[in-house]
Formats: structure tokens, C-alpha cells, sequence
């Protein structure tokens, strides 16, 4: 299974901000479509990531305030990214090793979605099942031995 899969399934709906977007803006944007990350893109180029992660160790820098501060300081500006081609135990490999939530999709430099650990997660599951309800049926239908 590929990238390309999960973001055929999934969909490639994309949520992004600027740099100097407000960190109050993609707070609420956040919490309006109930999503856990969001593209920072600047003049059509993926620059960074905000993910709840830095938006909490803002808040705890700052006591529970995001105040005026723009997404440009506290993105995480060199977030890893994946392609369409991608295998998706490599995805796994990638996402654990780096403790990573949310992974940009690119095809060259175009960004083509995002995919988090709850995605993979998901398209796993679901293959697996898939292979399961395949394994039985041919156990089910075993031919029988016959006696000579």
C-alpha cells in the first residue's frame, strides 16, 4: 500500500495559513474543522507545519496565551515530508522514528495532502481486514481430501 491510497481514500481536503497568520486564527481554524494540523504555505510553497504540538508549548511558554504571536515562530519550519510513492510501513517507520503526527504529501514541490498517524493507522486496519475476510473465505471453501 502507497501514500496514493490513503489519500485516495481519505481525500485531499488541505487546510493552510501563511506564515504571518496569527496564531489565534489557526487556533480557531483548528478547532472550527477539528483538525490537528495545518500546511504554512507562502507564495505556493511548503515552508512548515503547525500541529497542536507547538500551539501546546506555546501556550505553556506563555502561560496560557498565544497572544499576538504570528505562526512564522513557532512553526515547525523543516517538517518531514513524504510522496505519493511512499510505502506505507515506511510511512509507519518514518512517523515513530521521528514522533511525527502529521506528514505533508509532496509530488516534486506541489503539495498534494497530508496524511497523520490516525490515516495510516486507519488504511492498515483496513487492509489487514481485507486480507482476513480473504484468508477465511479460501479456508472455507479448502477442497476437502479424499481418501484413496
Amino acid at each position: 500500500m502507497k501514500v496514493s491510497d490513503i489519500l485516495q481514500i481519505k481525500g485531499n481536503t488541505l487546510y493552510t495559513v501563511t506564515p504571518d497568520t496569527s496564531l489565534l486564527v489557526a487556533v480557531h481554524t483548528m478547532a472550527e474543522h477539528d483538525i490537528g494540523s495545518l500546511v504554512v504555505m507562502e507564495y505556493g510553497d511548503l515552508v512548515g507545519m503547525l500541529t497542536f504540538r507547538e500551539i501546546i508549548e506555546t501556550l505553556a511558554r506563555n502561560h496560557g496565551n498565544v497572544g499576538g504571536t504570528s505562526i512564522r515562530k513557532v512553526m515547525d519550519d523543516a517538517p518531514l515530508t513524504c510522496t505519493m510513492e511512499t510505502d506505507v510501513n515506511e510511512v509507519r517507520r518514518m512517523m515513530l522514528e521521528r514522533h511525527t503526527r502529521y506528514l505533508p504529501v509532496l509530488d516534486n514541490r506541489t503539495l498534494m495532502g497530508v496524511i497523520s498517524f490516525y490515516d495510516v493507522a486507519k488504511a492498515v486496519v483496513e487492509d489487514q481486514s481485507f486480507e482476513n475476510k480473504m484468508l477465511k473465505a479460501y479456508i472455507r471453501d479448502w477442497p476437502e481430501e479424499r481418501a484413496e
